[in-house]
Protein backbone atom coordinates (compact mmCIF):
# COMPACT_ATOMS: atom_id res chain seq x y z
CA UNK A 1 0.00 0.00 0.00
CA UNK A 2 2.78 2.42 0.91
CA UNK A 3 4.60 1.62 -2.34
CA UNK A 4 1.56 2.62 -4.39
CA UNK A 5 1.16 5.83 -2.42
CA UNK A 6 4.85 6.66 -2.87
CA UNK A 7 4.56 6.12 -6.61
CA UNK A 8 1.49 8.35 -6.84
CA UNK A 9 3.17 10.98 -4.69
CA UNK A 10 6.31 10.98 -6.85
CA UNK A 11 4.21 11.11 -10.02
CA UNK A 12 2.32 14.10 -8.63
CA UNK A 13 5.52 15.89 -7.65
CA UNK A 14 6.99 15.21 -11.10
CA UNK A 15 3.85 16.65 -12.70
CA UNK A 16 4.01 19.81 -10.58
CA UNK A 17 7.73 20.28 -11.26
CA UNK A 18 7.20 19.67 -14.98
CA UNK A 19 4.31 22.14 -15.15
CA UNK A 20 6.38 24.76 -13.31
CA UNK A 21 9.39 24.14 -15.58
CA UNK A 22 7.41 24.32 -18.82
CA UNK A 23 5.48 27.42 -17.75
CA UNK A 24 8.60 29.40 -18.75
CA UNK A 25 8.83 30.01 -22.53
CA UNK A 26 12.64 29.76 -22.47
CA UNK A 27 12.44 26.30 -20.88
CA UNK A 28 9.88 25.16 -23.45
CA UNK A 29 12.18 26.37 -26.25
CA UNK A 30 15.12 24.49 -24.69
CA UNK A 31 13.04 21.31 -24.47
CA UNK A 32 11.97 21.61 -28.12
CA UNK A 33 15.57 22.20 -29.20
CA UNK A 34 16.70 19.16 -27.19
CA UNK A 35 13.94 17.05 -28.77
CA UNK A 36 14.92 18.13 -32.30
CA UNK A 37 18.58 17.44 -31.53
CA UNK A 38 17.82 13.95 -30.22
CA UNK A 39 15.60 13.24 -33.22
CA UNK A 40 18.48 14.19 -35.53
CA UNK A 41 20.90 11.96 -33.62
CA UNK A 42 18.52 9.00 -33.81
CA UNK A 43 18.13 9.50 -37.55
CA UNK A 44 21.92 9.60 -37.91
CA UNK A 45 22.25 6.37 -35.94
CA UNK A 46 19.56 4.61 -37.99
CA UNK A 47 20.79 6.15 -41.18
CA UNK A 48 19.14 8.70 -43.42
CA UNK A 49 18.13 6.00 -45.90
CA UNK A 50 15.65 4.63 -43.32
CA UNK A 51 13.59 7.77 -43.74
CA UNK A 52 13.80 7.61 -47.51
CA UNK A 53 12.76 3.93 -47.51
CA UNK A 54 9.69 4.88 -45.46
CA UNK A 55 8.91 7.75 -47.80
CA UNK A 56 9.32 5.44 -50.82
CA UNK A 57 6.93 2.92 -49.30
CA UNK A 58 4.35 5.60 -48.60
CA UNK A 59 4.71 7.00 -52.12
CA UNK A 60 4.30 3.55 -53.63
CA UNK A 61 1.29 2.78 -51.44
CA UNK A 62 -0.46 5.88 -52.72
CA UNK A 63 0.57 5.37 -56.36
CA UNK A 64 0.99 1.67 -57.18
CA UNK A 65 2.86 0.87 -60.38
CA UNK A 66 0.68 -1.40 -62.59
CA UNK A 67 3.83 -2.77 -64.25
CA UNK A 68 5.43 -3.87 -60.96
CA UNK A 69 4.64 -7.57 -61.34
CA UNK A 70 5.99 -8.68 -57.96
CA UNK A 71 4.01 -6.02 -56.11
CA UNK A 72 0.85 -6.86 -58.04
CA UNK A 73 1.34 -10.55 -57.32
CA UNK A 74 1.74 -9.84 -53.60
CA UNK A 75 -1.47 -7.78 -53.54
CA UNK A 76 -3.31 -10.50 -55.46
CA UNK A 77 -2.12 -13.19 -53.05
CA UNK A 78 -3.24 -11.05 -50.10
CA UNK A 79 -6.66 -10.57 -51.63
CA UNK A 80 -7.01 -14.26 -52.39
CA UNK A 81 -6.10 -15.19 -48.82
CA UNK A 82 -9.07 -13.27 -47.46
CA UNK A 83 -11.39 -14.68 -50.14
CA UNK A 84 -10.22 -18.24 -49.40
CA UNK A 85 -10.67 -17.69 -45.67
CA UNK A 86 -14.20 -16.34 -46.15
CA UNK A 87 -15.11 -19.25 -48.44
CA UNK A 88 -13.85 -21.81 -45.91
CA UNK A 89 -15.86 -20.14 -43.15
CA UNK A 90 -18.98 -19.91 -45.34
CA UNK A 91 -18.72 -23.57 -46.33
CA UNK A 92 -18.40 -24.79 -42.74
CA UNK A 93 -21.56 -26.49 -41.53
CA UNK A 94 -23.23 -24.34 -38.91
CA UNK A 95 -24.36 -26.08 -35.75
Amino acid sequence: MARGFNSLFLLGVAGIVGAKYFSNQENRDKAIDMYESMKGKVRNIWGDDQQSVHEQMMEKAGNPDPYDVEDSKMVDEGAMYSVDYYNKEAQQPHH
